[in-house]
């Protein structure tokens, strides 16, 4: 074989939230829950990783609401447990946290305008930049990959965890990956292998 994979990887996003629907930034563990259209987006999202017939070797979910519930329904389809990684949350957001992108630029102009200048290292206070975001999911990704090699992992997230996750694994820009679209209720698999990782599929919704 001439590439060893280490380690398959599909990350899932958890499905959609009021949030979601209000395109609203939320770093908020304990709110809010999946609605009406995230259960079903899940639901749907998990019949079609069991109806693929793959065998799953570990589930892991954030400790968000948003993330456990998603990865319950997961497991319950699937008939399998999952196990909890804080180092899978969302990007902390400061004082952006509960505000719309219109409303970041309405209340916090100035604080946009830096971040657009600089989307790499500028983040406001009590948030993540981007930079930190990259290297605590980087760091998260390759522990679990050494505990699970040569398996095939699940881990349901947020979407700016599978943004920084593709990012690092193709090189991309940091100031770019936000244009990486991940829709609640899909998946976006990467393989790992020993010197590089490899994109498969991204953002798949099942019809």
């Amino acid at each position: 074989m001439l590439f060893k994979r280490k380690c398959k990887i599909t990350f899932i996003r958890h499905g959609a939230t009021i949030n979601t629907d209000e395109n609203r930034l939320f770093d908020d563990e304990s709110f809010p829950a999946i609605n009406a259209q995230g259960k079903i987006e899940i639901e749907k999202i998990s019949e079609w990783v069991k109806n693929k017939g793959l065998k799953i070797d570990k589930i892991y979910s954030s400790s968000a609401l948003r993330t456990v519930q998603s990865a319950q329904i997961l497991a319950d389809i699937c008939e399998t447990d999952f196990e909890i990684l804080d180092d899978l949350r969302s990007r902390k957001t400061g004082v952006w946290s509960g505000l719309s992108f219109s409303e970041i630029e309405q209340k916090y102009p100035n604080l946009l305008e830096k971040y657009h200048e600089n989307p790499e290292t500028f983040w406001p206070e009590g948030g993540e930049n981007t930079q930190e975001l990259n290297k605590r999911v980087a760091e998260t990704i390759n522990r679990v990959i050494e505990q699970n090699l040569y398996k095939r992992i699940i881990i349901v997230t947020h979407g700016e965890v599978i943004q920084a996750a593709i990012a690092n694994a193709l090189n991309i820009p940091l100031g770019n990956q936000f244009k990486v679209y991940i829709p609640t209720g899909s998946a976006t698999q990467i393989s790992y292998f020993e010197d590089f990782a490899s994109l498969v599929y991204s953002s798949y919704i099942p019809i």
